[in-house]
């Protein structure tokens, strides 16, 4: 099939996650080791000093757990979404983060707002619901092991934990389903049937009225009044007009 080649691994599957998660290992290094606390630098809803925070936020974590919770998850769910939609990964990515980056800024209320877990939720959510809007067999199953996988995360877009920015959850969840609709009829998607026509479809018009053939002999008949044949004896007719005397 045609989708099937466009499974093809490369570099960037596993090599951009990996960076990711680099990164964000890096910076929380970066704070235990020189004592820094980068907390401040996260999204401060509505306020214009914290709009910053939609680019930083993704790479800070308040403690190890929390950064290893994030992981996991991050590695591979984004590796997926390199795999299986790698046409649009990189919009999804950034275009993503963005999108969930402000609408945390607008609706999360008064504190400083960090992990990369608003990004998870993105990832989780284009990818289940994708692969349920193509319909093609392999991206369903994926939707169905991310559900598997990470499908008590859903819980947590509500407010059911003290601590925990479910607004940055929400905003990842509701960007991954909007971009899930956007991107539907790109890169890979459920092929349709395409039917041979035989000789059989010929016998019917396109209203499936049935046409029948046109036999040799009639079309000889049709075409030359002066030529019949008959027991497989061609005959020929030649008139001539009399002369009146």
């Amino acid at each position: 099939m045609k989708n099937d080649n466009e499974f093809i691994f490369s570099k960037s599957v596993f090599g951009i996650p990996f960076l990711f998660v680099f990164l964000i290992w890096f910076v929380y290094w970066l704070e235990i080791k020189f004592n820094w606390n980068f907390n401040k630098h996260g999204i401060n809803p509505r306020s214009f000093s914290g709009l910053k925070g939609v680019f930083t936020s993704p790479f800070i974590h308040g403690d190890a757990s929390h950064l290893f919770n994030n992981s996991m998850p991050l590695f591979v769910l984004c590796s997926s979404l390199f795999y299986f939609y790698k046409e649009v990964a990189i919009k999804v990515l950034l275009l993503g983060g963005l999108f969930t980056g402000v609408l945390t800024w607008i609706i999360a209320r008064e504190s400083f707002h960090i992990g990369a877990s608003g990004i998870v939720y993105l990832l989780f959510s284009f990818v289940f619901f994708s692969g349920i809007l193509k319909k093609h067999y392999r991206l369903v199953a994926m939707s169905l092991i991310t559900i598997f996988l990470y499908g008590s995360m859903i819980w947590y877009v509500f407010p059911i934990k003290e601590g925990m920015s479910w607004e940055g959850h929400l905003s990842g969840f509701l960007t991954g389903i909007l971009l899930a609709f956007i991107y539907k009829n790109k890169g890979i998607v459920k092929e349709k049937y395409q039917f041979s026509k035989t000789a059989f479809d010929d016998m019917f018009d396109d209203e499936g009225n049935y046409v029948p053939p046109v036999l040799e002999q009639e079309s000889e008949i049709e075409n030359n009044d002066d030529v019949y044949t008959i027991n497989g004896i061609e005959v020929n007719y030649i008139y001539t007009l009399s002369e009146e005397e």
